[in-house]
């Protein structure tokens, strides 16, 4: 038994998953001819963690709670057997249940460290998630982000605030106010993490954040960090995004010469990836601006594109809303044949 079990445990830090459920499921066999019921809800308890692990929630909690120990029984397996059983609720979208266990395990950790703490309050957020309770999630995450804060850990710290900020735009329960504060923490501490993947998905995160507030002028900065720190990206998808929301944010400030650029860019690199719709829309932002700024004929050829991205990607409202462009544009070239059939499209 003590041999399948190291050998299981070996296989689970491997990532050899199955292999660890089959040590597992052995040793547990194994126990039932033994003497010692502490010693099967042991093996009960790798059994369940493993089948948790492995994406098997169902399978996993029927082990986890034939594990259970007395009171007796060490405090540390405890906590083990409350963080899987957990885990297990929450891969079964069993949230309230799942928060329960949490409650549990916090009433034995009460010595815990910071950062045990906060990674307790990040799980509670991700349940409240899960029960669609934004407001509750928030308060959670902001929690955390103070807990890694007081363990000096700002990455962790940074990400539990962008969490917290998606949060609270989510519930429409707090104050813009309340909301651009937090978004400004995880800003300032963007700046003290080594991890250039990772400052560039929070300066994105931001942006979006700053962007739904209709904070244009700090969004487009934003994104401007993030662009510069997804260069090396062998996925590109996240720098045409940034392309597109960099346009966009240019747009809602009237900026359209530089936003021009921004529109080209990610028209063209949403192409060379596929994005057909999505190119659509690069075209349609890009028509736009060329509108705003009188260029109609180039407002015309843009929506032209337009359409036809939306026609071969099946999108019939981004259709729409090309032909409702191009009878604009047509209008203005003094065409007003073309801009009546056009419109017509559109209805």
């Amino acid at each position: 038994i003590e041999g399948l079990t190291q050998a299981g445990r070996w296989a689970l830090a491997l990532g050899d998953t199955r292999e660890a459920v089959g040590c597992f499921r052995k040793a547990l066999l194994l126990s039932g001819a033994t003497a010692s019921p502490q010693l099967r809800r042991v093996c009960a308890f790798n059994l369940g963690a493993a089948y948790v692990e492995t994406g098997k929630p169902k399978k996993g909690l029927e082990f986890l709670l034939q594990s259970q120990p007395s009171e007796a029984e060490n405090e540390e397996h405890l906590g083990d057997l409350y963080f899987n059983v957990r885990a297990a609720h929450e891969g079964l979208r069993d949230f309230p249940k799942a928060l329960e266990h949490f409650g549990k395990a916090s009433c034995r950790d009460g010595t815990a460290q910071a950062g045990s703490r906060a990674g307790t309050r990040v799980q509670m957020g991700c349940c409240y998630l899960g029960m669609r309770e934004p407001a509750r999630a928030a308060r959670c995450f902001l929690d955390a982000a103070r807990c890694y804060a007081l363990a000096a850990s700002p990455e962790a710290a940074a990400v539990a605030l962008s969490r917290a900020s998606g949060s609270m735009l989510q519930s429409r329960q707090f104050r813009v106010a309340e909301i651009t504060g937090v978004l400004a923490q995880c800003r300032s501490l963007c700046e003290s993490i080594p991890d250039a993947a990772l400052r560039g998905k929070l300066y994105d995160d931001i942006g979006l954040g700053y962007s739904q507030l209709h904070v244009f002028s700090l969004a487009a900065e934003s994104f401007e960090q993030a662009l510069a720190l997804c260069g090396g990206e062998p996925d590109r998808r996240r720098e045409a995004a940034l392309l597109q929301n960099l346009g966009a944010a240019h747009n809602a400030l009237c900026s359209f010469g530089t936003a021009l650029g921004w529109h080209r860019r990610a028209a063209a690199l949403h192409g060379a990836l596929g994005n057909r719709r999505v190119q659509g829309q690069c075209f349609s932002n890009l028509a736009y601006a060329c509108g705003r700024l009188r260029s109609h004929e180039a407002a015309a050829e843009n929506y032209l594109h337009a359409l036809q991205a939306f026609r071969d990607a099946g999108d019939v409202q981004g259709q729409w809303q090309a032909c409702e462009g191009l009878g604009a544009a047509c209008f203005h070239l003094g065409d007003p044949q073309k801009a009546i059939r056009h419109y017509k499209e559109a209805l």
